[in-house]
């Protein structure tokens, strides 16, 4: 009998190739969990990166001159770090220019080039006093 109690504690255990195959799992494991945490910071940091130039760009949108200091061109300036561009153009849809109205519809396109390179273009309608002529 004591004989079987020692043969079974001899082959007690695991083998070699059990311990490769379960640290291999938990790599791999570590390794998934690892790029799901970094995927995750990134696209945070990317939201929050976007929503501040959303938020700068609604900034100088609400900034720009009244309707009668507002003149076709552009302005630039820049703000945080972040340089900003205003087009003011002619409106290019389809409007019927015979039609009295005291309002004629420039295009306005504000441009937020961030520092680290990435831009955002928000662009409106905005309507000026018609010149008495």
């Amino acid at each position: 009998m004591p004989r079987a109690t020692a043969h079974k504690s001899a082959t007690a255990g695991f083998t070699l190739i059990e311990v490769l195959v379960a640290l291999t799992i938990v790599a791999v494991s570590l390794s998934a969990i690892g790029a799901l945490v970094a995927t995750n910071t990134y696209g945070s940091h990317s939201l929050e990166r976007h929503l501040i130039e959303l938020e700068l760009g609604r900034g100088i949108a609400t900034a720009l001159p009244d309707r009668d200091q507002l003149f076709l061109g552009s302005l630039h300036g820049d703000i945080a770090g972040h340089h900003w561009r205003v087009d003011t153009l002619p409106f290019s849809g389809n409007v019927n220019a015979a039609q009295a109205t005291p309002w004629v519809p420039q295009t306005i396109i504000v441009t937020l080039q961030s520092p680290g390179g990435g831009a955002l273009q928000i662009e409106t309608v905005r309507l000026e006093r018609r010149s008495a002529r």
